[in-house]
């Protein structure tokens, strides 16, 4: 039988979009601006300004740890926070209140900032706020741009969220480029204040289409969620049939449908349980790398770039290798009879970061003997890096919704941004050892890089004996079929 049109008998189908979609893009554009922008220099900002203000040698290795820490536990605060926001949104308030005020708290942020960039104590406080504001409404802004549509538009909606990613690389790559110029040319009080003035603007622009949106009521506390039913079975553990599942217990007291969405959540944790180390690499491309590339010949093309300015790369790279993974390398391979599945490019990924790195290991041993290397080799580990982002992350989140159960999607979106959570606290934790004089402290120049290719080495090895083990199952099939 031919497929019919689910669109009610007095709701046509349009081809128009929703009024509220400029006001989301541009929001968005406008807020990722601000938060790449802040983020582009605050490594480097760190150093200068408050760990190693006279450029000692003697004192440089153990700014760049206290500079390199306090970074990650900012981007692992931020990552950590969605979870937050999306109970706040979904159980309280809605979306359109949470994204709005937590908003102005964000803007705050900003101000405190540009406000204090001469006292840590207040410039820790304003990268707090940040990052409770960008992580906290991370999680509504995508969800929000899907409720602006019904069944009479929302084949519409794949172009739409196209241009919403597009915005967010947009504003990244802008904001990378000029905010380390501001920094270099009128000083970090306008370079900060820059994009806490895109962050203002960004809050008006999602205000002036309140009356525009489509809002979605909060639904209250929902009681068949992953952490109750999780708690439930751990507390009943002892009541388990033999050839039971631990979590069986709980169908006692909650929906057997959530029950058996639980059981697939943690399926999918198995492999979660290898992205950690990947986020904890991958972010060093936005930190660590940027004050490696402050010691090296940055000159392309008769153009000497600024050491923040090199990671503008990575989303250039990114939107090129898209596509090119997509209709290319995986038809490719999968015509060859290597089928690309998900955990296969996964493992891929993993080995691809670990190549970047051998890069830039080799990169700093040459920093370490008194060489200045040209900045074409770390462009050539932003290339591999890149390709792995690809691999791991675009795979990662379509493996998240494919087995998962649609009442858990949500859930399994938190958890994927709380591996980057993980990954950056791990490095922020080495980092605090480094800078205290700790068991890592060992870790000096090149050794720091070639520590996390090994640890990463002996990630991929464990992965490859797992991932031969771990039972798929897609939602999609099944729940298409019911």
């Amino acid at each position: 039988m031919e497929s019919t049109q689910t669109v009610p008998i007095n709701q046509k189908k349009t081809d128009k979009y929703p009024k509220s979609v400029p006001y989301i893009i541009g929001n968005e554009a406008a807020e990722r601006f601000s938060f790449y922008g802040m983020r582009s220099i605050l490594p480097t900002f760190l150093v200068a300004q408050f760990f190693n203000p006279s450029s000692n040698p003697a004192m440089q290795t153990m700014a760049e740890a206290q500079a390199n820490e306090q970074t990650h536990f900012f981007v692992a605060l931020a990552y950590a926070m969605p979870l937050v926001g999306g109970i706040l949104a979904d159980w309280f308030f809605g979306k359109y209140k949470v994204i709005l005020y937590i908003s102005l708290l964000y803007c705050i942020g900003h101000l405190t900032l540009a406000i204090y960039d001469h006292d840590l104590q207040g410039f820790t406080f304003g990268l707090v706020l940040i990052a409770i504001g960008a992580g906290c409404i991370k999680s509504c802004v995508s969800a929000n741009v899907g409720d602006q549509f019904d069944e009479s538009n929302q084949h519409l909606m794949s172009k739409v969220y196209g241009w919403f990613y597009f915005s967010i690389n947009a504003g990244s790559v802008f904001a990378t480029l000029m905010i380390p110029i501001i920094y270099a040319k009128y000083g970090s009080a306008w370079a900060f204040g820059v994009p806490g003035i895109l962050m203002a603007l960004a809050t008006f622009i999602f205000w002036l289409g309140r009356r525009k949106y489509r809002k979605v009521p909060p639904s209250g506390i929902q009681r068949n969620n992953f952490l109750f039913i999780s708690l439930y079975a751990l507390a009943n553990v002892g009541k388990k049939k033999k050839g039971e599942s631990w979590l069986d217990v709980a169908k006692a007291n909650f929906k057997e449908e959530s029950v058996e969405g639980v059981k697939a959540v943690y399926r999918v944790l198995m492999v979660f349980a290898f992205i950690p180390i990947f986020w904890a690499m991958w972010d060093q491309n936005l930190s660590e790398w940027v004050l490696q590339a402050a010691k090296m010949d940055r000159t392309v093309f008769g153009i000497e770039l600024l050491p923040e300015q090199v990671q503008t790369v990575n989303p250039m790279f990114l939107l090129s290798l898209i596509p090119v993974f997509t209709y290319i390398i995986y038809p490719f391979f999968d015509k060859l009879g290597l089928k690309t599945t998900p955990l296969r490019r996964i493992g891929t990924g993993l080995f691809l970061t670990a190549c970047s790195f051998v890069i830039i290991a080799l990169i700093q041993e040459q920093i370490d003997n008194g060489g200045s290397p040209t900045i074409w080799w770390q462009i050539l580990a932003y290339f591999l890096l890149s390709a792995a982002e690809v691999l791991v992350s675009i795979t990662g989140l379509e493996y998240a919704y494919t087995h998962s159960p649609k009442a858990m999607k949500s859930t399994m979106s938190a958890i994927w941004l709380l591996t980057v959570a993980v990954g950056n606290i791990f490095v922020s934790l080495v980092n605090s050892s480094i800078a205290n004089k700790g068991f890592f402290a060992q870790l000096e120049g090149a050794t720091y890089f070639w520590f996390f290719v090994g640890l990463m080495m002996a990630f991929l090895l464990v992965f490859m004996l797992v991932s031969g083990r771990i039972k798929e199952r897609s939602f999609i099939v099944n729940e298409a079929e019911a």
